[in-house]
């Protein structure tokens, strides 16, 4: 059984000072870049049947740096929808919130294109990237180019953890690989932020 690659896309200005950037289009800061191409060689050395990526510009063109080809968008793939809170920081959120917890709360609506989701909602787009990549690990390692907090609700699922566990998990750093397998037929996170 091959592994699940997550790839978290390289850096942007906003990921780089805390901004919440869902839907956003951001383009990669020049670390971003860096980041997104040292990623190759360890790439190159896997033997992959599938990639697939966020539609979002900075995941797309992290896929490109890192070497990999045939690349697939999938909608699926992007980053939980903020809403309203598209481009701030949390300590902004919770001056106007106090106590406000993204896993708890989800996103409140937002201008026209930001309808916010909750917990539920980006655990569903999850569970259906899954179900159509879990098959494709009979043959090789499948990579997923996406973001921080969708990649954390990912790994939960993978693990068949309510998708508020999702939490648990330190948040991906920009431009690092994270690897799920199975031990004994059990999923497991086989290595996570992997430079």
């Amino acid at each position: 059984m091959g592994e699940l690659i997550l790839i978290r896309h390289g850096e942007t200005d906003w990921s780089r000072s805390g901004r919440y950037a869902g839907r956003t289009d951001l383009p990669m800061t020049d670390a971003g870049v860096a980041a997104a191409k040292a990623l190759a060689p360890a790439l190159a050395r896997r033997h992959l049947v599938a990639v697939l990526s966020s539609p979002l510009s900075r995941a797309m063109r992290t896929a490109e740096l890192a070497g990999l080809t045939g690349v697939k968008p999938d909608p699926d793939l992007m980053e939980w929808d903020y809403g309203g809170y598209e481009g701030l920081t949390e300590t902004q959120i919770r001056e106007a919130r106090p106590g406000w917890d993204l896993w708890r709360d989800g996103a409140v609506p937002g201008a026209a294109g930001y309808p916010g989701e909750q917990l539920h909602q980006v655990a569903a787009r999850t569970d259906a990237v899954l179900d159509r990549v879990r098959p494709l690990l009979n043959d090789g390692d499948v990579a997923l180019i996406a973001h921080g907090h969708l990649q954390r609700v990912l790994t939960a699922r993978w693990l068949g953890l309510d998708p508020s566990a999702g939490r648990l998990f330190g948040h991906p750093h920009p431009g690092t690989l994270s690897l799920l397998g199975a031990e004994h037929e059990q999923p497991v996170v086989s290595a996570w932020n992997i430079p």
